[in-house]
């Protein structure tokens, strides 16, 4: 599905940090080869293993981006929040590849995908756009190493305890993912997860409402995580 170029969503493209640094005429060029697509819960944007033609804004909605291990378990690599790019890193390999990762909807969502030769075209003829895109991507690159480093030295708990922390609005964290897949993001066995919940429940410092947790001791929640830090 072919993109209208309205002025709200020149606006949002430039609030991204990717496409920020792109001109109104590069940005021009590139919205005249992008696709729209929208996905209903569950629907695949593309398969783990297929080629890798394009990368992606997520305009609305929540997508998952997830590997299968080869006996065929998922690990949930990433949750791309609204406003969030992904696949750009695969442009600069300089030889056609397959995509990493599957991308699926969780809920109703709507992504921009750019065509990866025509975007790399642009920025191999703008030096000064290519390097300020890089240094877009350098900034999350070292986001993700911070959270490798976080899933690698701390405990499940500690985990658990900085993802409601960080998700918090108004004491509270609205789950919108299934627990299986919010267990897979954070590296932790879902019975594991569960067996966290009850624990925290059964000492007040959360209150499980279904999809919802209230934060009782939020406190408690921040030595949690930082215990594992020091």
């Amino acid at each position: 599905m072919s993109v209208s170029t309205d002025p709200s969503l020149i606006t949002e493209l430039r609030r991204n940090s990717l496409l920020s640094a792109l001109s109104d005429d590069e940005l021009a060029r590139v919205l005249a080869a992008c696709q729209r697509y929208e996905l209903e819960p569950d629907q695949s944007l593309f398969e783990q293993g297929r080629p890798a033609e394009r990368f992606f804004l997520l305009r609305s909605g929540l997508v998952k981006l997830s590997r299968l291990s080869p006996a065929g378990d998922e690990k949930v690599i990433e949750l791309v929040q609204a406003g969030q790019t992904f696949g750009e890193a695969l442009m600069f390999v300089d030889k056609p590849i397959a995509y990493p990762v599957t991308a699926r909807a969780i809920e109703p969502s709507e992504v921009l995908g750019f065509d990866i030769r025509s975007f790399l075209a642009l920025l191999k003829a703008s030096p000064a756009t290519c390097l300020a895109m890089l240094a877009g991507m350098s900034r999350r690159m070292h986001a993700l190493v911070e959270e490798i480093d976080r899933l690698a030295l701390q405990s499940a708990t500690a985990r658990l305890a900085d993802f409601l922390l960080s998700s918090a609005q108004d004491g509270k964290v609205a789950l919108r993912t299934p627990k299986n897949v919010l267990a897979s993001r954070l590296s932790i066995q879902p019975e594991t997860l569960s067996r966290i919940f009850a624990r925290l429940s059964a000492e007040g410092v959360v209150e499980v409402q279904g999809a919802q947790i209230v934060l009782h001791r939020v406190q408690d929640l921040q030595r949690m995580s930082s215990a594992a830090r020091g």
